[in-house]
């Protein structure tokens, strides 16, 4: 089974295919989709849905897990903007056949962490840990794909029968 993790952005969005197996969870791939800082919002977002669109093509998962929309009340056109983000990367799927999980950010953390307002660096530990990685994953957007789809792997593994 193969699980797609997203973290949407306009301008970076992250992604992760972690894969689990008997043995255990490992990533297949991960990194991310660039769409240009300034621009058309139409070419932004159509670069993201390509991106995404290849990396379930080329990857074939069975699962995409997405991070849902966080508001500011002092900055409410970035949510704005994300829902563009979020959008295109849910046509993708819906394209694919794949089903959406959504997750808050504070649900990750506190999955991984036991903490839900657990700081960036604690995750990235979690995460290292979690999937035996080297070295801390970076960039923020890769970190925070990786955690999505290991909180969808845990919380799936706890809804099947035993």
């Amino acid at each position: 089974m193969r699980i797609l993790g997203v973290d949407p952005g306009l301008n970076i969005t992250g992604y992760s295919v972690l894969e689990a197996a008997p043995g255990g969870i490992r990533v297949c791939e991960a990194g991310v989709v660039r769409g240009q800082a300034r621009g058309d919002l139409a070419e932004r977002v159509c670069t993201i849905h390509q991106g995404i669109a290849e990396v379930i093509a080329s990857y074939k998962p069975s699962y995409l897990a997405l991070e849902e929309l966080f508001s500011h009340y002092k900055r409410p056109r970035t949510s704005i903007l994300m829902g563009h983000a979020r959008g295109v990367i849910c046509l993708a799927a819906a394209q694919a056949g794949l089903g959406v999980h959504h997750y808050s950010a504070t649900q990750v953390k506190r999955i991984l962490t036991g903490n839900g307002r657990a700081p960036k660096l604690q995750m990235q530990q979690a995460i290292m840990r979690e999937l035996r990685l080297e070295v801390l994953p970076e960039p923020a957007d890769v970190a925070d794909a990786l955690a999505i789809a290991l909180c969808h792997h845990y919380l799936a593994k706890k809804k099947l029968p035993a």
